[in-house]
C-alpha cells in the first residue's frame, strides 16, 4: 500500500454545554484531525487531543511534528509492520508528541484496514469487538443546582458509576457530596478528579478527609508525578490514587511498581501516543498487577471512542471503569454517522454490530469544523 497524502487539521466542534474542571473550561473540541489517503482515493481518519496540562502539547507543537515527519511517513509506512517499526524507532519523538502521533497512527490503521478489508482489531491480532461496554457518568465542576440536575438525569437513565470533578472550594465540594448522599449514591461507585489541585499531601488529606465521603479513587490530587505525596494520601485515606497527568509513558510504571494495589492507571489512547503503545502498556500493567480506567478527553469524537474500545475489549480482566462515548450527548455534531455513544444505563452495545474494515466508522467529513494546520504537512 502506498500512501499518497497525509493532511493534518485542527478540529473544533461546539459543545451543547460547556464543561468545567480545575484545569480548564471547554465549550468545543480541541483536536488534531488527520486524513491519510491512497492514489485510489481510499482515506483513513485519525484524531488526537493535545492538552498542554497533560502532555505539554498544543496545536503549534502538533504542526511542527507533522512538518518534521510527514515525508518520512510517506516513504516508510506501508503496512502494520512498518507502522510498528516507525513507532518503535521514534519512541523519543512520540514521547514529546503523543497526541499528534495518535492522530496519525489511527489514520494509518484505518487506511491499512480499509485497503486490506480487515478491522483494526484483526490487523493487530486482537479479538473482534463484541458485547456491551459500560461507561461512567462524568460530572463537571458546576454549581450545586446544575450538579444535582445533571446527576438526576444520569440516575434516571440508569447510570451506576460516577466521576465528579472537585473544585478545591470546601463548601462547593461538600455540597456535591451532600447531593450524592441525598440521592443514595454509594461512595464505592464514585471517584473524584482533582486535576492537580493541591501542592502538598497534607493539604489534600485535610481537605478530602473533611468531606467525609469515601471515594473509591482520587484522581491526580497533587502536582503531576508527585508519586510519593500521592501514596501518602492513599494510605492516610485508605483509598486508591488514579494517575492521569502523572501517567503518560510506560516507564512511569517503574515509579509505582512496589505498590500496585494503591494505584489505578488512567489509559487514554491520545495521551499515551496511540493504540499500539496503549496495548503495550496494558499488557505490562496486567503482568505487574495494576488495575486501570479507560479515560477520555472532553470532546473526543467517535474516532477516539472506537480506538478506546479496542483497549477495553482487551483488558476486561483489569478494567474498573470506562469514560467517553459522549458523541452527540455533548457535541453539536460528531464525525461519524451513526456516532459511537452510550445509551441507557451508560451501555454501548456492540453484540450485534458487524465488523467493518479499518475503524469501521462511516465518517461524515467535518469540513465546517476543520482548519488546515499548515499546507506544508500535506505530502504527495
Amino acid at each position: 500500500m502506498l500512501i499518497k497524502s497525509i493532511r493534518g487539521f485542527s478540529l473544533s466542534i461546539p459543545f451543547k454545554a460547556a464543561f468545567k474542571h480545575a484545569s480548564a473550561i471547554r465549550s468545543s473540541t480541541l483536536s488534531v484531525w488527520v486524513e491519510a489517503s491512497t492514489e485510489g482515493g481510499i482515506c483513513g481518519f485519525g484524531e488526537g487531543c493535545p492538552r498542554a496540562y497533560v502532555t505539554t502539547e498544543n496545536l503549534t507543537t502538533a504542526h511542527r511534528f507533522f512538518v518534521e515527519n510527514t515525508d518520512g511517513w510517506l516513504h516508510s509506512i506501508h503496512d502494520v509492520e512498518t507502522l510498528r517499526d516507525w513507532c518503535l524507532n521514534k519512541s523519543e519523538a512520540i514521547d514529546k508528541n503523543p497526541s499528534a502521533w495518535c492522530a496519525a497512527e489511527l489514520a494509518f490503521l484505518d487506511l491499512i484496514g480499509k485497503c486490506t478489508d480487515k478491522a483494526v482489531d484483526e490487523l493487530l491480532g486482537l479479538s473482534p469487538l463484541n458485547g456491551r461496554y459500560l461507561y461512567s457518568a462524568v460530572l463537571g465542576d458546576d454549581s450545586a443546582d446544575a450538579f444535582e440536575r445533571q446527576l438526576n438525569r444520569y440516575m434516571q437513565v440508569g447510570f451506576e458509576n460516577f466521576k465528579i470533578k472537585l473544585s478545591g472550594d470546601h463548601e462547593r465540594d461538600l455540597e456535591k457530596v451532600r447531593i450524592l448522599e441525598n440521592l443514595n449514591v454509594s461512595p464505592g461507585k464514585v471517584r473524584a478528579d482533582a486535576n492537580n489541585l493541591w501542592q502538598d499531601a497534607e493539604s489534600a488529606i485535610r481537605f478530602l478527609d473533611a468531606l467525609k465521603f469515601s471515594f473509591y479513587g482520587i484522581e491526580e490530587p497533587l502536582r503531576s508525578c508527585d508519586y510519593q505525596g500521592m501514596l501518602k494520601i492513599a494510605e492516610a485515606l485508605n483509598t486508591n490514587i488514579i494517575l492521569d497527568e502523572s501517567f503518560t509513558r510506560i516507564d512511569q510504571l517503574d515509579r509505582i511498581v512496589d505498590s500496585p494495589d494503591r494505584w489505578i492507571i488512567n489509559v487514554r489512547v491520545s495521551k499515551l501516543g496511540g493504540l499500539l503503545r496503549s496495548l503495550n502498556i496494558i499488557e505490562r500493567a496486567r503482568r505487574q498487577g495494576f488495575r486501570m480506567i479507560i479515560g477520555a478527553h472532553v470532546g473526543e469524537t467517535s474516532i477516539l471512542t472506537r480506538a478506546a474500545l479496542s483497549i477495553a475489549n482487551n483488558s476486561r480482566d483489569i478494567l474498573l471503569a470506562q469514560e467517553g462515548a459522549f458523541g452527540t450527548h455533548l457535541l453539536e455534531n460528531d464525525v461519524a454517522e451513526p456516532p459511537l455513544m452510550f445509551g441507557e444505563r451508560g451501555v454501548l452495545d456492540l453484540s450485534k454490530s458487524p465488523q467493518r474494515a479499518g475503524l469501521g466508522l462511516s465518517i461524515q467529513h467535518p469540513g465546517p469544523f476543520v482548519q488546515v494546520l499548515n499546507a506544508s504537512i500535506e505530502g504527495s
